[in-house]
């Protein structure tokens, strides 16, 4: 009986005497170094850096590619920007405002009394009496009123 390397399925496939697969196993693997497959301008800029150091010398890629490439990531990086700058500009706006929102144990309501942003968004607290304690980390998307 012999056993096969690793297959692109990370199983390994084992052979018995007559030549036929008798067994398979799945091979553990590694957990994904970027789960949400989300890749910024910093990912972008190391695999255009590979690329250039594993091309050919003598048949050099086309440098207009490259160019368009890195004018696309600005203008994605730019209009992402500035939507994240809408959304801030929007919840400022509410600060003051009794608002309802869906919370841990359903609807509440209360008012906003500041914004936060960060890299995961942009949240905001509401105290739900005047003065009062308030609930931190309200995200936008769970308003569903205004007054």
């Amino acid at each position: 009986m012999t056993a096969s390397p690793l297959t692109a399925a990370g199983a390994a496939t084992v052979t018995g005497p007559s030549g036929a697969a008798t067994a398979t196993t799945p091979a553990s693997s590694p957990p994904p170094e970027n789960p949400n497959g989300i890749l910024g301008q910093n990912d972008f800029l190391k695999l255009m850096v590979a690329q250039l150091q594993a091309q050919n010398p003598l048949e050099p890629g086309n440098p207009n590619e490259f160019i368009n490439e890195l004018a696309q990531i600005t203008q994605v990086e730019q209009v992402t920007d500035l939507a994240n700058s809408n959304e801030l500009s929007s919840a400022v706006g509410l600060i003051g405002h009794t608002i309802t929102y869906n919370g841990a144990s359903g609807a509440a309501t209360g008012t906003v009394q500041s914004v936060q942003s960060n890299a995961s968004g942009t949240t905001v607290t509401v105290a739900s009496s005047p003065g009062g304690e308030g609930v931190a980390g309200v995200k936008l998307s769970a308003i569903t009123e205004v007054q």
